[in-house]
């Protein structure tokens, strides 16, 4: 076999063309090796001939070319080739930042500026965060949320975290020398469930009975409150049955969130209450006929307080001591109890007024008014003209006036005459829209099917029960 053969430039370049990656580099280590090996056998022998001739003396002519080697194969030490898929990427030479992460639960008293002096932060880095697109809600911070600071090994704040709620959370990012802050929503997995109970003692005991958290009884309280008097008409042997939503991440529970569909049955009387979103999404609790369960007003204007006194036009005055009318009705309540909006209307007073004390008038249009009275204080923000929502925080319980002790003193009046608020007819906010109506239907029966299951699951459970 000649050694031309073994070297021709086009076998290695068939082989090549024939061949994938792999087998190209196996092929150029089998030639390395050849070469190794034909080298010590023809190298001696080429450098012999170079220096003597058959006489012993140098030869004349440059040996065969046959027996030169290219310069491109010359002989040199074999050596493996890197497998480059397996080399780790090796880590920067440069020493990486040591980043701190530091967990704040907030107490009350707590500022974001005494949290910043606590964990050595500057004033400056407070200044640069508030002037962010969402700065303004740092000022806001509540006690129960917990802050999340990332400092980094020279005190430099690199990032702030603040939850907003379950879903929500504001996120203030170091650019360079400034801030920015962005807010960033988590999809959380939505699951359903249920729960029933019977009233016996209080609607709150019943409530936790059956499992459910502060937040769903008043969020029932409120569907329900254009209807019912929960501090008047709740009765022993009233009963509720709820579908609700819960907030899952990762498999965990973290929320409740809205309650799907309610039913309460007071005095014998039930009502349904149907959650239902429109395209506009716009959310709101209807019956199953699609009736707004939303009254123009709210039939009480504190939760859960005791009718220390009725409306009666012969009243005997607890202070005065004398026959006067009583032209609404007392709510016996704790200084501070939070009053509500009973609807939607403007400040006409807000100042004191005689044996009232200080005193709030709401106008609702041109027809209806209410009055609330002997208040310890204003909410903040409440003076003359000022607009307010149904529901709202307008003022606290107090005893200021002729008062013997701290109550609400609350009027309804139409046309400018007294009405009893317990009797009164309230006229009732709009239905659905016209153009929703049939998507509603369809969403309305799906909901009451489930009500239905779980009703007559429960007699079920009752009637065995009552067996054993």
């Amino acid at each position: 076999m000649s050694y031309d053969y073994l070297f021709s430039k086009d076998r290695k370049n068939q082989a090549i063309r024939q061949a994938g990656p792999q087998r190209v580099f196996e092929k150029l280590h089998a030639m390395r090796g050849r070469l190794i090996a034909f080298g010590a056998i023809l190298i001696p022998a080429f450098l012999t001939g170079m220096a003597l001739d058959s006489q012993g003396n140098p030869p004349s002519e440059p040996p065969s070319p046959s027996l030169q080697l290219e310069p491109s194969l010359r002989v040199q030490q074999a050596l493996p080739l890197p497998d480059y898929a397996a080399t780790p990427n090796r880590p920067p030479s440069a020493k990486q930042a040591t980043i701190q992460t530091i967990s704040i639960k907030v107490l009350a008293g707590d500022t974001l500026a005494s949290l910043f002096s606590r964990y050595g932060l500057s004033a400056a880095t407070l200044a640069k965060l508030q002037v962010t697109k969402h700065g303004k809600q740092l000022a806001r911070i509540r006690p129960g949320q917990t802050l999340t600071l990332y400092i980094d090994d020279k005190k430099n704040l690199q990032r702030l975290v603040l939850p907003l709620d379950v879903k929500h959370s504001l996120h203030l990012i170091r650019e360079h020398n400034n801030f920015r802050s962005t807010k960033i929503s988590e999809k959380l997995e939505t699951r359903l469930n249920s729960a029933e109970a019977s009233i016996t003692n209080s609607l709150f005991l019943a409530g936790k009975r059956s499992g459910l958290s502060d937040d769903l009884i008043m969020q029932m309280v409120d569907i329900f409150g254009w209807d019912i008097d929960f501090a008047l008409d709740i009765r022993t042997g009233d009963r509720f049955t709820l579908i609700f939503e819960e907030l899952y991440r990762a498999g965990e529970k973290v929320a409740n969130g809205s309650i799907v569909a309610a039913e309460f049955v007071n005095r014998g009387k039930a009502i349904r209450a149907i959650r239902y979103t429109d395209a506009s999404g716009h959310s709101d609790y209807y019956t199953p006929n699609g009736h707004s369960l939303r009254k123009a007003f709210l039939r009480s204007p504190v939760k859960f307080s005791r009718i220390s006194s009725r409306f009666n036009l012969r009243r005997k005055h607890p202070v005065l001591h004398r026959v006067r009318a009583h032209r609404g009705v007392d709510y016996a309540a704790p200084r501070g109890t939070p009053i509500r909006a009973t609807g939607d209307g403007k400040i006409a007073f807000a100042s004191r007024k005689g044996g009232y004390g200080k005193t709030l008038i709401i106008r609702h249009g041109s027809t209806y008014s209410t009055l609330y009275a002997h208040l310890h204080r204003f909410a903040r923000g409440i003076r003359g003209g000022k607009s307010v929502r149904q529901g709202q925080l307008v003022a606290y319980v107090g005893s200021s006036g002729l008062a013997t002790g701290p109550h609400l003193h609350y009027e309804f009046r139409v046309r400018g005459r007294h009405r009893n608020p317990l009797t009164v007819a309230l006229p009732k906010a709009r239905s659905i829209a016209k153009r929703f109506r049939a998507d509603y239907q369809r969403h309305g029966r799906k909901v009451n099917a489930q009500l239905n299951l779980i009703a007559r699951l429960t007699v079920a459970q009752n009637s065995n029960s009552a067996r054993h």
